[in-house]
C-alpha cells in the first residue's frame, strides 16, 4: 500500500494533512491514486485534471517537496511508500489541491501571446513559414500552461508582480515568429520592472517544466533581444 498524505484546509482555514491507502502497483499514477481515493475513500477531496495524459496542464500539484503532473507521475517513480501532496505554491487555494489559477493567466494576457500585424490583416495571401523558421520557437511552443514554473520559481514567490517564467516564455515565443510584427509592443513589458531583469535565474522554472521547454533559457535570450532592441533604439533606429 501507498500512504498519501493530502494537505487540506478546516472551514477555519488551518491546514492539516489527511492520510489516505491506496493499493500499490507499478504503473499507476497519482493521479490515478487521488481518483481511487475520491471514487472509495472520501468524495469531499477536491482536485483538479481533465486529459489525464499531460497536454491540458491542469492537474498540477505539488508531489514529495516538487511541483509535478498528477498524471504524468507514477507512485514507483518516486521511491517511497509515502508520498506527500500538497496545493502548488505561489497560489491561493480554493479548496484542498485545487489553486486560482486567475493571476496566472492574468499574467499571460499582459504579454500579448498572439500574432499582432501591422497590415490589420489585409492580405490576399497566407504568410510563408519555412520549417527552419517554425523550428525557432517550437520549443517554447509547447507550454500547457500548466503553471509548474511559476510554483517553482523563487522570485514569484516573493514578488507578485514579476510576470514570472511562463508569460515571459511566451513573450519571447512570439517575438521570434517571423509571421509577428508586434515586438515593439511586447519588448517594454519584458524590459520593465516586472519583467526579465527580475529573473535570478535560479533555473528551478526550466527543472519543473513537464514539456522540457526550458524557460529560464528563454528569458535569457529575451534579455539579450531587450538589450539590443535598446541598444537600436539609442543608435537612432526605429520601434
Amino acid at each position: 500500500m501507498y500512504k498519501l498524505m493530502v494537505k487540506r484546509r478546516n472551514e477555519h482555514g488551518d491546514e492539516y494533512y489527511d492520510n489516505y491507502n491506496v493499493p500499490a502497483d507499478k504503473a499507476s499514477t497519482v493521479l490515478e491514486a487521488l481518483l481511487y481515493i475520491k471514487e472509495n475513500i472520501d468524495q469531499t477531496l477536491s482536485f483538479r485534471y481533465s486529459c489525464r495524459m499531460e497536454i491540458c496542464g491542469s492537474c498540477g500539484m505539488e508531489i514529495n517537496g516538487r511541483p509535478r503532473m498528477a498524471c504524468s507521475t507514477q507512485l514507483a517513480s518516486l521511491h517511497s511508500d509515502i508520498i506527500k501532496i500538497s496545493p502548488l505554491p505561489h497560489y491561493n487555494v480554493i479548496k484542498d489541491l485545487v489553486v486560482d489559477f486567475d493571476p496566472f493567466f492574468d499574467k499571460y494576457k499582459k504579454v500579448k501571446p498572439y500574432i499582432i500585424r501591422d497590415d490589420d490583416g489585409n492580405y490576399s495571401a497566407e504568410i510563408p513559414q519555412t520549417p527552419e523558421q517554425f523550428n525557432e520557437f517550437k520549443e517554447y511552443a509547447q507550454c500547457i500552461k500548466c503553471g509548474l514554473c511559476m510554483a517553482a520559481c523563487p522570485v514569484v514567490g516573493t514578488d507578485e508582480n514579476y510576470l514570472g517564467p511562463a508569460p515571459l516564455t511566451a513573450l519571447f515565443r512570439y517575438n521570434i515568429d517571423n509571421r509577428d510584427q508586434g515586438i515593439m509592443y511586447r519588448i517594454d513589458i519584458a524590459n520593465s520592472d516586472d519583467g526579465t531583469s527580475r529573473c535570478h535565474f535560479a533555473g528551478e522554472c526550466t527543472e519543473a517544466c513537464p514539456k522540457d521547454v526550458r524557460p529560464s533559457f528563454a528569458i535569457q535570450k529575451l534579455r539579450v533581444q531587450g538589450l539590443k532592441y535598446e541598444l537600436k533604439n539609442i543608435m537612432g533606429g526605429k520601434k
